[in-house]
């Protein structure tokens, strides 16, 4: 880590119509005329939300008045490397403009990462921000409970469920039994078809990760592991985590996202308290990457899991309740 480390409060200005604010930086500053998003050094004394706050209204006009912390990135550039502290803002006062003669653009997010002449340290946030905040977990368990399952399946991606991750190690086998492998490639079907994605749980076979849209790394797999998984263009690769060095080993990987908990107690987890919010807040915030929140997570506590920088949360249960 280098010795002198500039800390940067960024801000990642979300409209319900599902754009983002990119300014271009002017002719005075460094990197004249590339794209970023808008947000300044932290002064002395100054938590990262009031630097927000503060380097907002100089820059744009605008009052904020609901922000959260998100992800926390150390990017180095050539001449110097930043701590940027990515946060999301969705609601202020008044409309943003350029106060320092920056042009301001509100970009669709599914395409913001194709603007020409984006800032280097721009390009992770865009590609996080096409995560969806609700990553559930398969847990079908039996041949006999997957039309179920298939049918809650369809329910909850006619709603909106966009990621899944096929995880069933408790499968039967034997020559009786149905295919698990089938079983995927019928819901694999059923999520493209909605432009939902898969991610097959590394308990199965590595074959099967190239069939759906990557894979999701168990702690144990991943710790193996010196490098990304070699995967198609675009494929995800998410870690499950449980403390600081498996977070450090996700972001190793390259991986675009970790899990981690339990947060919560849980019914998978029995006996275990979970970590509780506070100790949330302090491994995400040294994450690097988005963090889905695990352990007795639903809809209910999605914006408890935002507001201490949480992505969203990842739920066996609850998506399906």
């Amino acid at each position: 880590m280098p010795d002198k480390i500039i800390d940067v409060a960024v801000g990642v200005l979300l409209r319900p119509d599902g754009t983002v604010l990119l300014g271009n930086r002017p002719a005075d500053k460094p990197w004249p005329g590339w794209w970023e998003l808008p947000g300044g050094k932290l002064e002395p004394g100054e938590t990262v939300l009031q630097a927000l706050a503060r380097e907002l209204h100089e820059e744009l006009g605008i009052e904020v008045t609901i922000s959260a912390p998100w992800v926390t990135y150390v990017h180095e550039y050539p001449t110097t490397t930043v701590r940027l502290a990515f946060c999301r803002v969705t609601g202020w006062l008044g409309e943003p403009k350029g106060l320092e003669g920056q042009e301001l653009r509100w970009v669709d997010l599914r395409h913001a990462h194709e603007v020409p002449q984006l800032l280097p340290a721009t390009y992770p946030p865009l590609r996080w921000l096409q995560l969806p905040e609700v990553y559930a977990i398969s847990a079908v368990g039996a041949p006999e409970h997957l039309p179920d399952f298939l049918q809650r399946l369809d329910k909850n991606l006619a709603a909106g469920l966009r990621l899944l991750q096929w995880r069933e190690p408790n499968w039967p086998s034997g020559v009786s039994a149905p295919d698990l492998h089938e079983a995927l490639v019928s819901v694999i079907a059923r999520c493209h078809a909605t432009g939902a994605r898969v991610l097959v749980n590394s308990i199965h076979p590595s074959g099967w990760w190239a069939q759906a849209d990557g894979v999701h790394l168990r702690s144990t797999d991943a710790a193996h592991l010196s490098t990304r998984p070699n995967l198609a263009e675009g494929a995800l690769l998410g870690v499950s985590t449980h403390n600081l060095a498996e977070l450090a080993q996700a972001r190793a990987l390259s991986a675009d996202f970790a899990v981690l908990g339990p947060v919560l107690p849980t019914p998978s987890h029995p006996g275990v308290l979970g970590m509780g919010w506070a100790g949330f807040a302090e491994l995400n915030a040294q994450a690097g990457l988005p963090v889905y929140a695990l352990g007795g997570q639903s809809a209910s506590t999605l914006a408890l899991v935002r507001s201490v920088g949480g992505h969203g949360f990842a739920g066996i249960r609850a998506w399906i309740a």
